[in-house]
């Protein structure tokens, strides 16, 4: 598998894993090696109550039973996207009241980038240096780092770029301006949380220029940080909603979600303002609705804030420099890339999954499963805490 997987499947990097999997459960990853590991990662943010969770796999048997594709979005009633999009306008503040259900969190951005510019009538967005909201080309065009970009030009025009927190650039959000789109808590970037009540000030110049605010929540969303969306904790709305990863519990999926009055735009002049194939997949919409009530009901989301204290309280180390982020999704500041990646590595070889973040590659990402354990976070900071004792 390993050697076939290096023929046959793309790469991104010249440097895979190649890791192989043998099948995975709860907080573990079992390797064909015949070891189990403690996953820190969670597909990268995907796997909110980790992997295969009973909830979420009966919501797909029980699905795949009945019917799976059956037209493309938007044309019949099909009870599991239905019974999601209503979850989510129940346990969502107005006027988010309406989701449009695509196939990935990019696919998301795209989307919302259309509707903004549908509903404003304008054509300049206003994104966010080291920002990062996927490889589509318009999320790519969106994103803020230029290594990332540059042989990939020409990307979407008129879309500039502003310092995340510095709210001098806000002047910069103009009567010109369609949206401004953020990361409620960057990612790429090191997990880095909005300080002085920015994105209050932020949605205040939106509103004085008629802009709309685009939030990105592919990562933070459904729970992670101890709200069902991380904009809960800084007090405001945003005008356009937009959710992935961990929305699917394992399986791909994107939304964005906004007022009726703004998505009812993309239906008219012209018709079909965006279309999506698979969007709204009975097979998904099942998964992701399991998964969004077990965060609901569960408790996973008050546990949180204490999961996090713990993780602070343990991970204290004279190579560790900061830690950023909120809840259930940091990021350990252990100097250097290189040093990151080693570090990864012999936790991997200890049996503990951890992994680094895209653009600060000095970060170590700790973003596991909501319902991972007070015992596993224990075992797992052990095993960081001797790896980075070792020299």
């Amino acid at each position: 598998m390993h050697k076939d997987f290096f023929i046959y499947q793309a790469q991104t990097t010249q440097f895979a894993a190649g890791f192989e999997v043998e099948k995975a459960e709860g907080s573990y990853i079992y390797g064909t090696d015949g070891k189990r590991y403690l996953d820190f990662v969670a597909g990268v943010s995907a796997n909110t109550l980790g992997h295969s969770h009973p909830k979420v796999v009966n919501a797909i048997k029980e699905q795949a039973d009945k019917y799976l594709h059956v037209m493309v979005y938007g044309e019949y009633a099909q009870e599991k996207p239905i019974a999601l999009c209503k979850l989510l306008a129940e346990a969502t503040p107005d006027p988010l009241e309406i989701t449009y259900l695509v196939n990935s969190g990019a696919e998301a951005i795209d989307g919302s980038l259309k509707l903004a510019k549908r509903y404003t009538g304008r054509e300049e967005i206003v994104s966010f240096k080291n920002s990062y909201h996927g490889n589509t080309h318009g999320a790519l065009s969106v994103s803020g780092n230029e290594t990332h970009k540059r042989e990939f030009r020409p990307l979407l025009p008129m879309v500039s770029f502003i310092e995340f927190n510095n709210e001098n650039d806000l002047s910069q959000i103009t009567e010109k301006t369609a949206c401004v789109l953020l990361e409620t808590i960057q990612g790429a970037a090191g997990f880095l949380v909005p300080e002085n009540d920015y994105l209050i000030k932020l949605k205040k110049r939106c509103e004085e220029v008629g802009a709309l605010l685009i939030l990105d929540e592919i990562q933070p969303g459904f729970g992670r940080t101890g709200k069902l969306f991380a904009f809960e904790h800084f007090g405001i709305v945003p005008d356009i909603l937009v959710m992935g990863k961990g929305m699917g519990g394992g399986v791909p999926v994107g939304a964005f979600m906004s007022s009726r009055e703004i998505m009812e735009t993309l239906s008219h002049s012209p018709k079909l303002g965006h279309i999506t194939t698979f969007g709204g997949n009975p097979l998904i919409a099942a998964a992701s609705h399991a998964t969004l009530k077990e965060v609901l009901e569960s408790g996973l989301m008050e546990e949180t804030a204490e999961k996090e204290k713990l993780f602070r309280e343990l991970l204290v180390h004279p190579k560790i420099k900061n830690i950023n982020g909120k809840g259930l999704m940091l990021a350990v500041n252990l100097g250097t890339p290189e040093y990151t990646l080693a570090t990864a590595k012999k936790c991997m070889e200890k049996g503990l999954i951890v992994f680094w973040q895209l653009y600060r590659n000095e970060y170590m990402r700790i973003s596991p499963p909501l319902t991972i354990s007070v015992d596993e976070i224990k075992q797992g900071c052990q095993i960081i805490l001797d790896v980075l004792n070792e020299d």
